[in-house]
């Protein structure tokens, strides 16, 4: 599926400016970090640069980018302090993960046509030596399920349900942004585990996706302002399981049904990502440890990366089945152009985003002119 309406606006190339040496033959086009933004990120956080196109030498091979994955992981990157992982530097490649070609290579591991996982970032090619590539089966009928529901996005919900919410038959388990790669997962996988499942979404036509496409039981708009009652109607036995990958108004909203031994896996604050200060009005944590307590609440924050040895070949064999068998569902939005990405980036905060968000980059000539702001 490729949406119209997220957002993404295009990056002005400054290789096209009056001034600017203009580069013959192919290159190798870079997104990088050019400030750190405060609040929600634009294009003047994000500059150009244009190299040549690395060669491979013993051991190594060069890869084409053909999709990269967006997820609001990164905007904690842009910080100063990006948490659990390392920012990037200021004029540093925006990191991601992609789907990438092998177009040429010197190493025994790696065939001219293979197709892997890679970290690549934002950028054409990257010369790798092969460590930290995930080869794709050739006979995958579509190559970016690796970056949704065969990969990061998947393995999150399989661990974050599974492992920490230990759902059973007959739980009301509650996802907040349930039509994101994430959400939706976790919404469908509880089904399959015998589950009522309450979706959170931005919006009417996101809770109709939810129900019609996902087969959640039922999906109540965050941007409602009856949330808490409406949500509270669609629990009426509490909430057992609450998946929280935003923060903000949907997780206040469930706080007051969880029942006695409830479980919160925690993957993400996506609502807060852009916030600059403390949200204004009653501190909200006394309440919160209260809850936590008199109903002996479990919560886990968990980060993916850590699952990667010990779930990801148990989760593959599971979703790869599931998937194929059609009993979990994939949504996909597709933008077109590298140059595309910092636009679309913004939108994906701001939730206008439809599935799974992707920069298509393999139609778009490295050497191309990139279209004006």
């Amino acid at each position: 599926m490729t949406a119209s309406e997220t957002p993404a606006e295009a990056l002005p190339d400054p290789a096209a400016g009056p001034e600017a040496p203009q580069p013959t033959g192919p290159v190798n086009r870079r997104l990088l970090l050019a400030e750190r933004p405060v609040g929600k990120p634009g294009l003047q956080h994000f500059r150009i640069e244009r190299l040549p196109i690395p060669e491979p030498g013993p051991g190594q091979l060069l890869l084409k980018t053909e999709y990269l994955s967006l997820d609001p992981y990164m905007r904690g990157r842009m910080n100063a302090n990006a948490g659990y992982t390392e920012p990037v530097a200021i004029g540093g490649l925006m990191v991601g993960q992609t789907i990438s070609k092998v177009t040429v290579s010197q190493h025994p591991d790696f065939a001219v046509g293979d197709r892997v996982v890679a970290d690549a970032g934002w950028q054409d090619w990257l010369l790798s030596d092969g460590r930290g590539l995930r080869k794709l089966d050739p006979a995958m009928p579509q190559p970016t399920l690796a970056l949704s529901a065969l990969g990061m996005p998947g393995l999150t919900a399989y661990v974050g349900l599974l492992d920490i919410g230990q759902p059973k038959p007959g739980d009301t388990v509650v996802v907040a942004a349930a039509t994101g790669p994430v959400g939706s997962a976790v919404g469908q996988i509880a089904r399959l585990k015998g589950c009522r499942v309450v979706g959170i979404a931005g919006g009417e036509d996101k809770c109709r996706m939810a129900v019609e496409q996902f087969g959640f039981d039922a999906c109540v708009s965050h941007h409602d302002d009856e949330l808490p009652r409406l949500l509270a109607e669609a629990c009426p036995d509490g909430i057992d399981i609450y998946f929280e990958n935003t923060g903000g108004a949907a997780f206040e909203a469930a706080l007051p049904l969880f029942n006695d031994f409830a479980r919160m896996p925690l993957c993400g604050q996506v609502a807060w990502a852009n916030a600059t200060s403390l949200p204004a009005g009653y501190d909200l944590t006394p309440r919160v440890m209260r809850v936590f307590l008199h109903r002996r609440v479990h919560l886990q924050g968990f980060i993916v990366t850590d699952h990667l040895d010990s779930r990801f070949d148990a989760f593959l064999a599971d979703m790869s089945a599931w998937v194929a068998e059609g009993r979990v569902k994939v949504v996909e939005d597709i933008i077109d152009g590298l140059e595309h990405a910092p636009g679309a980036l913004s939108g994906l905060l701001s939730g206008y985003n439809l599935g799974k968000l992707l920069v298509r980059v393999e139609d778009t000539p490295p050497d191309a002119p990139l279209p004006p702001d």
